[in-house]
Parts: structure tokens; C-alpha cells; sequence
């Protein structure tokens, strides 16, 4: 099964209506876009929780990173860049940090709230290589502005 964005959009936006907890927030987006699609392997956050410092959680498969320096890694250089990083093959990429040893691929989102003040990154691994391309990115994008824009 594959993520319909336009379903799964409309899904979020009911569930969350008028929360304004991050975390809570967090936690319904990560559990929906998890189990909307058979290539996202692990899926959570990594919530902004120090000067250049990422924390794990929400999320949801096995284990991840418990922190992540700004510095280092796929989720770090989404935070320090504030841009989407696509990654076919996270082998192939420059100080990946290997959470999990099957992880193949990755999609790593900064996310926002209204006054654009980075709250973290939302990490979906896949354990097949080249699992993720632009309509992911920009379906993926479209919910995080839509639940945490408005905070």
C-alpha cells in the first residue's frame, strides 16, 4: 500500500483540530503516516531540544537515535539547513549516522511552526533503496505546514 497525501492530509487535519500540544501533535502525525505506507520502514521526529541538538520522539518502529547534533547525519543536515533531504542510498551519504542497519533510504523534513522557528525534523526511513522522490516530499511538507504551521 502506498500514502494517498490528499486522504491522509484530511485524516490529520481532523485528528488534530484545535490541538496545540507539539508533541501531541506529533504523535498522531507520526502513528497515521507510518501505517499509510508499506515503504516507511521507521517514522518520528527528532524534537529541536537544545542549541544545535535533536532528540528522538515520537516515533514509531525499533529503536532510533536517542540525540542527533545538528552537525551529523541526514536529520542533522535537514535541521542545519532547513531544507528536505531526499537520499536514495544513505550509503552513499556523507556521515550518515546508521540508527538502524537495514535503513536504505531516507526522507528528512525541518518542521516549522507559524512564526518559522524550527521545532525538528520529521525522519522517515525505508529499508528499500530509492523508496522516496519528490511527491513525498512535497505531500509530506503539505502536512507538517498544515498541523504545525498554526502553531
Amino acid at each position: 500500500m502506498q500514502i494517498d497525501y490528499a486522504e491522509i492530509s484530511k485524516t490529520i487535519a481532523a485528528l488534530t483540530e484545535g490541538e496545540t500540544d507539539d508533541v501531541a501533535l506529533m504523535a498522531t502525525v507520526v502513528c497515521e503516516v507510518h501505517h499509510a505506507d508499506d515503504r516507511f520502514d521507521w517514522t518520528g521526529f527528532y524534537r529541536v531540544t537544545g542549541p544545535e541538538m535533536l532528540k528522538v520522539g515520537p516515533y514509531q518502529g525499533g529503536h532510533g537515535c536517542l540525540t542527533i547534533p545538528f552537525s551529523r547525519g541526514v536529520c542533522g543536515a535537514a535541521a542545519r539547513t532547513g531544507s528536505v533531504q531526499l537520499v536514495a542510498d544513505v550509503e552513499a551519504f556523507p556521515g550518515h549516522i546508521a540508527c538502524s542497519s537495514s535503513t536504505r533510504s531516507e526522507i528528512v523534513l525541518p518542521v516549522f511552526n507559524g512564526a518559522w522557528e524550527l521545532l525538528g525534523v520529521l525522519d522517515i526511513d525505508s529499508d528499500q533503496p530509492h523508496a522516496f522522490d519528490q511527491n513525498d516530499a512535497n505531500g509530506l511538507q503539505k502536512i507538517l505546514s498544515d498541523v504545525f504551521g498554526r502553531l
